[in-house]
């Protein structure tokens, strides 16, 4: 299956945190779009791997997304390695996304900036003929998205975009409310409080995306950056 745009992140919830609103916009509009998670968030402080499994499908679900995988790399402890990388390699020649968004390029949470590294290095790979790749036993094609963007999560990065998702704000809350172990969580859980489990944390996802949509006077925008600069056809596209 060829995509569209593809999500690759590196925990469970961060594709829905930073880019759920234009997963919604674009399986809206027919594109055919997939999220890969790199790990299956196995060190995080509540829930499990099963169950942050689970809750990754049903966010999945509510968004529409034609695939969604888990690479099953070794959460905290990944490296940007040989291994690493043509496992990354494997999954963008099989599914030949056009866009690809990943995490940001340095971050709070130290698993961003290295998945996003990571993510960067394996594009570029991915488009050598004599990187050699197979699946199912059949030897894959060389491939390189044109188009890499990075979320801005919980560090503040000016955007070199913003895309109006007022139209799937609501779709993209229910997909991160998915997750009933990590958000919004009532204060008598037996699980310990995080800085994401306090239903404060969602309120201040919701100021950011109001603040990036006044930037270009919508209700609601999500942001991202580009490591080359952007070009458009049509200047009047732009708001």
């Amino acid at each position: 299956m060829k995509l569209d745009l593809l999500v690759m992140t590196v925990h469970p919830d961060d594709a829905e945190l930073g880019a759920g609103g234009i997963i919604a916009k674009y399986v809206a509009e027919g594109k055919k779009v997939g999220i890969i998670d790199l790990t299956q968030g196995e060190l995080g402080t509540r829930g499990t791997a099963e169950i942050r499994l689970q809750e990754a499908q049903d966010a999945a679900a509510i968004l529409g997304v034609a695939v969604r995988e888990n690479l099953k790399l070794r959460d905290g402890f990944f490296q940007n390695n040989e291994e690493s990388q043509l496992t990354i390699i494997r999954a963008i020649r099989k599914y030949k996304p056009e866009i690809v968004v990943t995490n940001a390029l340095d971050d709070r949470h130290p698993d961003h900036g290295r998945a996003s590294k990571l993510v960067n290095d394996a594009l570029f790979l991915a488009g050598l003929r004599r990187i050699m790749t197979e699946t199912d036993g059949h030897n894959q094609e060389p491939f390189r998205p044109r188009l890499q963007l990075q979320l801005i999560q919980d560090k503040y990065i000016q955007p070199n975009i913003l895309i109006d998702i007022t139209e799937y704000w609501d779709l993209k809350e229910r997909s991160i409310l998915a997750y009933t172990s990590q958000f919004n969580v009532e204060g008598d859980d037996k699980e310990p409080q995080t800085y994401i489990s306090n239903p404060d944390f969602m309120a201040s996802t919701r100021a950011r995306a109001q603040e990036l949509g006044r930037s270009i006077q919508v209700k609601y925008a999500e942001g991202f950056t580009a490591r080359k600069i952007l070009g458009v056809k049509d200047l009047f596209q732009l708001y």
